[in-house]
């Protein structure tokens, strides 16, 4: 029978401890779509995607002139001074450069991506690292994305402590 008492209050005693622990968990929420932005990496990251674009558009622009300028010869008069041969060339030359121009967009779309993966993923590492240290500092358990968010339990919103964290305004 002392065993059983013994075993009792062993228990009662793990379920009390078990139950003061949860309650002092803390959670805080951060949006990353409001720090990142003020995040001075950030602006020159945005300059230099914005140049990368500027630069795929004149690419773009320079191939729709190349094959306006090959179609326009092969339709002229002056197709009479080449040969069959070189005629067949150019008009490969003007069909391979149309099949380019048509899978631009799906290049352009990837190129853009992965410059825009290259550009943010050092000013995401460094967020992050914010607010791991700013949640080890201040005792949070959890710090969760407000963007994934439909429902969550009352949080800290800890974006004010990592913009101080990274010395921004």
């Amino acid at each position: 029978m002392k065993k059983i008492v013994t075993v009792l209050v062993v228990v009662m005693g793990l379920l009390m401890v078990g139950n003061s622990t949860k309650a002092q968990t803390k959670i805080g929420t951060i949006s990353l779509a409001e720090l990142i932005p003020t995040m001075p990496e950030y602006k020159k990251a945005d300059t230099s995607m914005n140049e990368f674009n500027n630069a795929l558009q004149q690419q773009y622009q320079d191939m729709v002139a190349e094959y306006q300028e090959q179609t326009a010869l092969l339709g002229s008069k002056d197709t009479a001074k080449y040969t069959a041969a070189q005629l067949e060339l150019k008009r490969k030359g003007a069909q391979d450069l149309l099949v380019k121009l048509q899978g631009w967009q799906q290049t352009a779309q990837q190129m853009q991506q992965q410059k825009n993966q290259d550009l943010m993923a050092p000013i995401t590492k460094k967020a992050t690292d914010a607010i791991q240290a700013v949640a080890k500092e201040n005792g949070y358990a959890y710090v969760i994305n407000k963007e994934q968010l439909l429902v969550s339990p009352p949080a800290d919103d800890i974006l004010p402590l990592v913009k101080k964290k990274l010395g921004l305004k």
